[in-house]
This record gives C-alpha cells, sequence and structure tokens, in this order.
C-alpha cells in the first residue's frame, strides 16, 4: 500500500523534473495555504466566537491565525528557493528597520487598536457620540489600525485608533441601553406651576419610547426613578424654569422622542392657565432719565429741558424726519 509521503515524493519528483519547477511548487503550497487558512477560521469560528463573545476580538483572532498559517506557507514557499529561516528572518529584521520610521503612524495605530480590544470602550454594533465632532454613529467595523463608524446621515467615518483612544467617546449602547434625557421649559410666574410640571409628565408618559415608570433604575450606588418627573430647576429672570427628565428605553431616535414630547406639551398649554415665559424689557422715566418730548396732537409741545425749565415748540421741531 502506497503511503502519503510516497505520493508526495513522487509528485515533487515529477515536478522538480519541470522547468520553473520551484514557482509552481511554491504558488501550490501558497494556494493549498490560503484554502487551509479559511477551512481552519470556518472550523474555528464558532468556537472562539463562544470563547471570548465579542465580535471585534473574534475577528481579530481569527485574522491574525490566517495570517500564521500563510506566514508559515510563505516560509515553505521560500524554501523551495533556497532560502533559510534564519536568512528569512534576517531579511525581515533589516526591512522592518528600514520602513521603521515609515510605519511608525500605521504600528502606533495598531499598538492602540490592541489597547481598544483590551478596554473595550465601544463594540461593533453599538451607538456612541463622538464628543468633539457631537456627532452619533454605529460602530460598524473595529480592527487593529482603525475604527469605523457608520452616521445618522448614511456617511462613514474611519478614524485611526491612535486618534479614537485620544477622543471622549460616549457609549449609548453599552450594558443599559436606556437612557436618560432632559428637557428644559420656562413658564411665568403668573401662571399654575403645579399644573404645569403636570403637563410636562404626561406628555413624556404619553409617548410610546419612554419608559413610563416601574422600579427605580440603578447606577452605580445610586437609584432614579424611572417615571418622567417635572423638577424645579431656577428661579430665572424671565421665569421659572422647569426641568424634565425621563429615561428612554433605546438611544437610537432621540431627535424624534424630544420632537414627540414637545409636540404634546404645546397641545395641552393651550387649555392651562400656563405661559411659556420669553425674554421682555420695561422702560421707566423719571426726572432723573434725562429729557423727554410729548406730542399732543394740534397742540403746542411741551418739552422739559435739562434745568427743569419748560419751553413751548412748534410742532416742526419734534417731528419725526419720517
Amino acid at each position: 500500500m502506497v503511503g502519503v509521503a510516497e505520493v508526495r515524493d513522487e509528485v515533487l519528483g515529477l515536478l522538480g523534473g519541470l522547468p520553473g519547477a520551484n514557482y509552481v511548487t511554491a504558488t501550490l503550497i501558497l494556494v493549498v495555504a490560503w484554502y487551509g487558512s479559511q477551512l481552519l477560521v470556518r472550523f474555528l469560528g464558532r468556537p472562539v466566537a463562544r470563547r471570548f463573545q465579542r465580535p471585534s476580538l473574534t475577528k481579530t483572532i481569527l485574522s491574525g491565525i490566517r495570517a500564521i498559517v500563510m506566514l508559515l506557507a510563505a516560509t515553505v514557499a521560500a524554501d523551495q528557493f533556497g532560502f533559510e529561516a534564519g536568512d528569512i528572518l534576517l531579511s525581515v529584521t533589516v526591512f522592518s528597520a528600514v520602513l521603521g520610521l515609515v510605519l511608525a503612524p500605521i504600528i502606533g495605530s495598531v499598538i492602540n487598536g490592541l489597547f481598544l480590544l483590551a478596554d473595550q470602550p465601544y463594540e461593533v454594533g453599538d451607538m456612541i457620540e463622538l464628543v468633539d465632532r457631537n456627532q452619533r454613529g454605529y460602530v460598524e467595523d473595529i480592527t487593529l489600525r482603525y475604527t469605523k463608524i457608520f452616521t445618522l446621515e448614511n456617511t462613514f467615518l474611519v478614524i485611526p485608533n491612535s486618534n479614537m483612544r485620544d477622543r471622549d467617546v460616549i457609549n449609548y449602547s453599552a450594558e443599559d441601553t436606556r437612557s436618560r434625557l432632559s428637557l428644559e421649559l420656562l413658564v411665568t410666574y403668573e401662571g399654575d406651576l403645579e399644573r404645569a410640571r403636570a403637563i410636562l409628565e404626561r406628555a413624556a408618559r404619553e409617548t410610546t419610547e419612554v419608559v413610563e415608570g416601574g422600579p427605580d433604575i440603578r447606577i452605580g450606588s445610586a437609584r432614579y426613578p424611572s417615571a418622567p418627573v417635572a423638577y424645579i430647576k431656577d428661579y430665572a429672570d424671565h421665569g421659572v424654569l422647569l426641568d424634565l427628565r425621563y429615561w428612554v428605553k433605546d438611544p437610537y431616535y432621540v431627535g424624534r422622542v424630544e420632537s414627540k414630547i414637545q409636540e404634546r406639551i404645546w397641545e395641552q398649554l393651550d387649555d392651562a392657565d400656563v405661559e411659556i415665559a420669553y425674554p421682555h424689557s420695561h422702560l421707566v422715566f423719571d426726572d432723573t432719565s434725562g429729557t423727554a418730548n410729548v406730542e399732543v396732537a394740534g397742540r403746542e409741545r411741551q418739552s422739559r429741558t435739562e434745568d427743569g425749565n419748560e419751553r413751548s415748540a412748534p410742532p416742526e421741531e419734534f417731528d419725526s424726519p419720517n
């Protein structure tokens, strides 16, 4: 019975007699290694995913396995041309030293990518916000070199990991997706304050995306009411500032939720003794305010001078140019 080793030696012997056999053999080795790495990744994909439970880390590990297989295959293929492992290692070392300065930014991004994978500030599928850009989006991909973000404006942001580690990033999808939002409303002092607070709370509860109530939501060692609550935040110059605090079930449609709540508040204010305050000013004149002109139709106007004496003037003296 013919063994596998004998078949291999016979095939290599036949190839060795052909012109350019080294190139053919090296190519076959690389092709077989490529398909073998694909099968190996497919075989190990599910166990690795169950072990690490993170898509980004799983993808990185499987890519590393594929790279190791191809590197070993390249070493075997190079042996067909007389290169030994020591020569290859020396060549790689010299080549890396020459390109070290050129590839420094890429190497820095790779190192920062390893830290991102270890620190786990966000994961593929999470909704994050870049504070410095005031822009939200979904994490589409995390590699060792960059993070790809699919923004809410249907655009892609590809940011090197070295920059991502220096940014302030808000993760809206980490662990509990419920997020607390707030809405401020300035009402007049003359209105019904309790009625205004009730309108704010009811408008939030009637919105389907808002958590209506239930057990308190725990953040760290503190607990916060899950139902919408309107607080008196400040006695401002032009009215009472109310602050509505509420929780949304998912942070993905914040603008839509805020619009719905404000629409309901606007509709309910018509039937209530509540008015929205706005900045206004009162002008008061007294005997120290300077000169004031008074006009009476069909009569002479009186003007008080700075020394307190009154004088008569014809109408045209005080008429406006218009």
